[in-house]
């Protein structure tokens, strides 16, 4: 019963993930004007899709992180009550998250559900300093890091003559590649935290686990984009196409990295981060809607912990 609980919630956080981050790498698209709506989303889940199955080539590190070992005892991190309820409070925080607009962090919300069921399950026994290095110091670190690297990414590339303020067909074209390069790169580096919680306790194999969180991902993407899309697009920062290449290659570029590097980082974060550097540079930023977004980082964490310790409490 807990591991078929188990399954649908891991299952129900992709989808919650698709629908709040597929569109993230190609929002710029449809901010600058570049695109309408069904094709980035189009462009956007099919480059994310593609991302998904990439995974399989080689995303071990990340699969080991979001298993829980090494946070938690392995005598917890193998129950599936301890996995199932930092599943669900992952998902139910995002998910309600994606309804009000916020582009939020699924690696922020499985980390807080992931420390709220270790705290549940035994208080005391979560490795803090095992967080902080290989968990919040790179979540933390990102976003500054793509703001100057957003910024000055785009200062480069108008002084090549490569984001002018106007479309242009080749712009257009890189533009599309760039987008698609943060939606491949933010699937491959999304997929295993969510197919860890299946590895192993739910009896799956690693592909097996990684395919249906692919497709997961993918239906959640088609369906439930539109809110995260608007405020990706329209109410961080205005942008022209060029600014939006540029930040669409600044946040491929690290998120790339990252996954390579075995980092847990945040699309999220840094897709947020290089279109917030290149607004400071232009002055377009719109705080008013930054400063809310931000915040919602901050709050998602603990309401996703919160969540998962009472699910622990209920199904332990």
């Amino acid at each position: 019963m807990l591991v078929t609980a188990l399954i649908i919630a891991s299952l129900a956080l992709a989808f919650a993930n698709g629908a709040n981050a597929n569109i993230k790498g190609v929002a710029s698209l449809l901010g600058s004007g570049t695109a309408s709506y069904s094709t980035v989303v189009r462009w956007g889940t099919l480059t994310t899709a593609a991302g998904c199955i990439a995974a399989l080539l080689g995303t071990g590190a990340l699969l080991q992180a979001f298993s829980g070992r090494g946070l938690v005892p392995d005598e917890f991190a193998t129950q599936p009550a301890f996995l199932l309820s930092a599943a669900a409070g992952a998902a139910l925080a995002n998910l309600l998250a994606t309804r009000l607009g916020f582009p939020v962090s699924t690696t922020h919300m499985l980390l807080g559900g992931l420390i709220g069921a270790g705290l549940a399950a035994a208080p005391g026994s979560v490795d803090y300093e095992k967080l902080w290095s290989s968990f919040v110091k790179p979540l933390l670190l990102a976003p500054v890091v793509a703001v100057a690297v957003g910024a000055v990414m785009y200062l480069l590339l108008r002084a090549l003559k490569l984001a002018p303020d106007h479309r242009t067909r080749t712009l257009d074209a890189l533009h599309f590649l760039s987008g698609g390069a943060v939606c491949f790169a933010r699937g491959m580096n999304d997929t295993p935290k969510m197919a860890a919680l299946l590895v192993g306790t739910a009896g799956l194999a690693v592909q097996n686990s990684l395919l249906l969180v692919a497709l997961c991902v993918t239906v959640g993407g088609l369906i439930g984009a539109r809110q995260v899309a608007e405020t990706l697009a329209h109410k961080i920062t205005d942008m022209n196409p060029g600014q939006g290449f540029a930040a669409n290659l600044t946040t491929a570029t690290l998120v790339l990295l990252g996954t390579f590097k075995g980092l847990p980082l945040s699309t999220t974060h840094v897709t947020v981060g290089s279109l917030l550097g290149i607004g400071i540079t232009t002055r377009q930023a719109k705080w008013a809607t930054v400063v809310p977004v931000l915040l919602a980082w901050v709050i998602t964490l603990p309401c996703a912990a919160l969540l998962a310790a009472v699910f622990y409490q209920v199904v332990s």
